[in-house]
C-alpha cells in the first residue's frame, strides 16, 4: 500500500512552540546576569516587556476574531528580546510602548508570526531609540552614570577586556555579559535551533570591516580595540538571538553567509562612521528588508526547470 500525498514528504519534527521555548531558554542566562548586575528593576522591565507583548497579542486576536496564538511562545520571545535591548533603569511606560509596537504594528498587522518582514523586538527598539533617544541612552545605575564600553572605544579609550567578557559594566540589560550570551548561543547551536553560518559570518565580517574602515581612515587599530568591538554592545546578542530569527533571515546556506556579511558591513559602518557608538539594531533591521533579494539570488534552481532564454539546449 502506498500513501499518495503532496509534498513535503519529509517533515521537520520541531514545532514552533519547541523552537520558541529553546530561544527563551537561551536568552535566560544573559537576562539572569542582567538582573544580578543591575538589580530588580531589570527584572521589572523584563516582566513588563513579556506581559505587554502577550497581552497585546491576545487583545488584538480577540478584537479581530482570530485564533489565540500566544501559546506558541513567540510573543514571550519577542518580550524577552525587547527586554535585553533596553536600559535597566528605563521608565515602565517605555517597555509598554515598545511591546505594543512590536506585536501590533510589526507582527500582527502583517498577518502574525511568519508574515512580519522585520524582527518585531528590534523594530520596537529602533522606534524607541528614535522617539525617546535620551531615555534609551540613559545607562545610569544607582544614580551614577557612565559611558558604555562602545562609547569609550569611540572616544579612543580601551576598556578592560575581562570586565567586558564577564559583564560588569554599563549597558542594556541583556547585552553586557559576553559569557552569558555565548552560553545561550551555544545552547541554540547544540539544540540545532540555529546554524553557525549567520553568527559566525556576522561577527567575523564586523571585525574585518571595522579593521578595514579604520585602516583606510588612517586610525591605529589594536587587538584590544577589536576585542572590545566584539565583546561590547549588542554584537554577540544580535548575532545569536536576533539575526538568526527564522522569519526574517534567509533559508539558504549561501544566503545566510551573505546576510551575515551584509550585517557585519553595516554594523561596522554605523559603529565607526556613525554618530552613535552602536549599530546592531539598525543593521539587522535593514538586513531583514534585504532578505527577499538575498533569497531570490541564492535559491537554487530545481532540477528540470526551463533554461533562461538565449541558453543553448
Amino acid at each position: 500500500m502506498y500513501n499518495v500525498s503532496i509534498s513535503p514528504h519529509v517533515r521537520e519534527k520541531s514545532t514552533t512552540k519547541a523552537i520558541m521555548r529553546d530561544v527563551a531558554i537561551a536568552v535566560l542566562p544573559t537576562l539572569a546576569f542582567g538582573v544580578y548586575h543591575f538589580g530588580l528593576n531589570a527584572l521589572f522591565v523584563t516582566l513588563i516587556c513579556v506581559a505587554t507583548c502577550v497581552i497585546s497579542e491576545v487583545l488584538f486576536e480577540l478584537i479581530s476574531k482570530r485564533p489565540i496564538t500566544v501559546f506558541d511562545y513567540s510573543a514571550v520571545v519577542t518580550g524577552l528580546i525587547l527586554a535585553i535591548n533596553l536600559p535597566p533603569t528605563v521608565s515602565w511606560w517605555i517597555p509598554v510602548i515598545g511591546g505594543v509596537f512590536a506585536i501590533v504594528a510589526v507582527k500582527m498587522l502583517f498577518g502574525g508570526l511568519g508574515q512580519n518582514f522585520m524582527n518585531p523586538a528590534l523594530a520596537a527598539r529602533c522606534f524607541l531609540l528614535i522617539s525617546f533617544t535620551s531615555r534609551m541612552n540613559d545607562f545610569a545605575v544607582d544614580g551614577v552614570s557612565g559611558a558604555t564600553p562602545l562609547a569609550l572605544l569611540k572616544a579612543g579609550e580601551e576598556p578592560d577586556l575581562l570586565t567586558l567578557f564577564l559583564g560588569f559594566h554599563n549597558g542594556c540589560i541583556g547585552e553586557v555579559s559576553a559569557l552569558a550570551i555565548l552560553i545561550g548561543g551555544l545552547y541554540l547551536i547544540v539544540r540545532k535551533v540555529i546554524s553557525v553560518r549567520i553568527p559566525l559570518s556576522y561577527i567575523l565580517s564586523t571585525l574585518v570591516f571595522v579593521l578595514l574602515i579604520n585602516v583606510i581612515s588612517g586610525n591605529e587599530v589594536t587587538v584590544t580595540y577589536l576585542a572590545g568591538q566584539l565583546l561590547s554592545g549588542g554584537l554577540l546578542a544580535g548575532a545569536f538571538f536576533m539575526a538568526t530569527d527564522y522569519v526574517t533571515s534567509p533559508i539558504t546556506a549561501r544566503g545566510k553567509v551573505i546576510y551575515g556579511i551584509i550585517l557585519g558591513f553595516m554594523t561596522a559602518l554605523f559603529r565607526t562612521l556613525g554618530s552613535s557608538a552602536e549599530g546592531v539594531s539598525y543593521a539587522i533591521i535593514i538586513g531583514n528588508l534585504l532578505v527577499p533579494i538575498i533569497e531570490k539570488i541564492t535559491v537554487p534552481k530545481p532540477f528540470g526547470s526551463e533554461k533562461a532564454k538565449g541558453e543553448n539546449k
